[in-house]
């Protein structure tokens, strides 16, 4: 490379607006790809902006913390996407209410559920005290979930990776799941989604149904409540 690209490939390289710039790259190229193959889950638009962003990382070997000083203009955005929430759920709160005692008893046995089943399998395969409290927490989202394996002895940064694996694999491998077990309605669609992938599942649910959308973001933030609670005071009891 000549010495006069080589320098502008580092002024662009270590400006803001190149990381945000890819990121929106990455991540239009994955919703392209997911409508030209008919909307396939197999083809989430988050799980191939993520690996075309691994990869540009890794090719041109750029620093996470470089590439983060520009996408954390995204990563802002979270805030006020998760708050919008709110607004389906508030078109829907007639049905939300109707259905109160079985959605907060399928968030207990859900939260339950996901945190026990995970912790239980990594168990028996001999996996160590802090891959078990970092791995917990893997349906909640990101942010809540960094803040309980931190405080019950885990690995944030470990936490943050499987809480987005887990999000993916649920976006994928949900509708197919519930069809399987041919669970039809709706509300019950989304709560499971939202319960057990929380924001990047809640996105999936919005695409296929707006009813299953509203619940699946009422799961997600009432999971997060839940286990916030729930998993600190079984980790006193126990340890």
């Amino acid at each position: 490379m000549k010495p006069e690209l080589t320098e502008i490939w580092v002024y662009l390289s270590a400006s803001p607006l190149s990381a945000l710039t890819i990121t929106l790259v990455a991540y239009l190229s994955g919703d392209w790809l997911y409508r030209k193959a008919g909307k396939n889950p197999l083809l989430n638009p988050v799980l191939i902006a993520v690996l075309m962003l691994v990869g540009f990382l890794l090719l041109t070997d750029t620093a996470y913390w470089t590439y983060f000083e520009g996408a954390q203009f995204v990563h802002f955005l979270l805030g006020p996407a998760t708050v919008a929430l709110a607004v389906p759920l508030y078109n829907h709160f007639t049905h939300v209410k109707r259905s109160a005692i079985a959605v907060f008893t399928s968030i207990v046995a859900g939260s339950a559920t996901a945190a026990i089943s995970a912790v239980g399998i990594a168990w028996a395969l001999g996996a160590s005290k802090e891959t078990l409290f970092s791995l917990a927490p893997k349906s909640v989202t990101t942010p809540i979930a960094m803040g309980i394996a931190e405080q019950m002895g885990g690995l944030p940064s470990l936490t943050a990776v499987l809480v987005i694996l887990t999000g993916i694999i649920g976006a994928v491998l949900g509708t197919w799941t519930l069809n399987l077990l041919r669970i039809k309605d709706w509300a019950a669609r989304g709560l499971a989604v939202g319960t057990a992938s929380h924001g990047i599942g809640t996105a999936r649910a919005f695409e296929v149904n707006d009813v299953a959308g509203a619940f699946s973001g009422l799961a997600m933030g009432l999971n997060g409540l839940a286990t916030a609670i729930l998993l600190p005071l079984l980790y006193r009891l126990i340890f």
